[in-house]
């Protein structure tokens, strides 16, 4: 509206370049990939090759759309060695998930490396010179979810000197502006503290409390989406989404007539308290097994 704003050289400008100037934006540290595993759905290969390029990415994707390939073929392509780190129970899963699909990778739990991609729980992170690594990828990095939690701090500066970062989730919570700004500072995007400075404002009555401003909530969403994907489907980014939408979940209650009445009672009472229904939940556990196993016999 013809308003404008000085520079620092003296000069003037509009003042809607003056806004969109102080825009912040995540740039691609990355690069061209070369050919992919042929094992990726069409999709997967467009997700891989975006977070490539980007260098430092994350991927908030639902369950079951198959992030443990794409981020071992991720990994594949890294000009160096790459750490994976995932929970405790996951990592063999990774490593035979990886051989599955022709991908050389070994667990590790002592700090040795012995080829391009090893594979170890957050636990032993402590065990690895991270310095020898030109990649890192999180499993499961809704490990970061806690501001100042010692993990997270351990995690983050770990990854701090690794040129190339990849955090994988299916349970990002769009509502935790601290996991999400966790995430942010792994990647290098922005620091949590600053994040938080910029696009909220601290609720005075509930200390853990962070509120978008009502002005910034496009602005911050359109810079999250610079360094993080987000997808329920396939569909979500134009593809075809066959095989991977679920059925709707049937919920049927099965009642098992148990005949254990509490002591001092004539009848069976409802439990309420939490003691109570520990020991209900002991006292029926084989009667509910027998019924589990007979439903699941009697389905084809």
């Amino acid at each position: 509206s013809g308003v404008q704003a000085a520079t620092k050289e003296g000069g003037m400008m509009q003042y809607d370049d003056f806004v969109s100037a102080k825009r912040v934006r995540v740039g691609y540290a990355g690069f061209e990939c070369g050919k992919l595993n042929p094992n990726l759905f069409d999709w997967q290969a467009q997700v891989v090759k975006w977070a490539l390029r980007k260098g430092r990415a994350c991927l908030f994707e639902d369950c079951g759309l198959g992030k443990t390939i794409q981020q071992l073929a991720w990994a594949e392509q890294i000009p160096g060695k790459v750490l994976i780190l995932t929970p405790l129970a996951v990592a063999e899963q990774t490593a035979s998930e990886a051989a599955r699909w022709g991908i050389e990778a070994r667990v590790s739990r002592d700090g040795t490396v012995t080829g391009q991609i090893t594979i170890t729980n957050y636990e032993q992170l402590h065990k690895f010179d991270t310095s020898q690594f030109m990649g890192i990828v999180l499993d499961e990095s809704s490990i970061l979810k806690a501001q100042t939690g010692k993990t997270r701090t351990a995690i983050i500066e770990a990854a701090a000197e690794i040129p190339y970062r990849l955090a994988c989730t299916a349970t990002p919570a769009p509502n935790d502006h601290i996991e999400l700004g966790n995430h942010a500072e792994f990647v290098g995007a922005m620091p949590t503290h600053e994040m938080l400075a910029r696009f909220f404002v601290h609720d005075a009555a509930k200390t853990q409390d962070w509120r978008l401003k009502g002005h910034a909530v496009d602005e911050f969403w359109s810079w999250v989406a610079t360094w993080a994907l987000m997808i329920r489907t396939p569909a979500d980014i134009g593809y075809s989404s066959a095989g991977f939408n679920l059925p709707p979940l049937e919920i049927a209650e099965h009642h098992i007539e148990t005949g254990i009445v509490q002591e001092g009672e004539l009848f069976a009472l409802p439990v309420l308290d939490l003691n109570s229904q520990r020991s209900a939940r002991r006292e029926t556990m084989s009667a509910r097994c027998v019924e589990a196993a007979r439903i699941a016999n009697e389905t084809p």
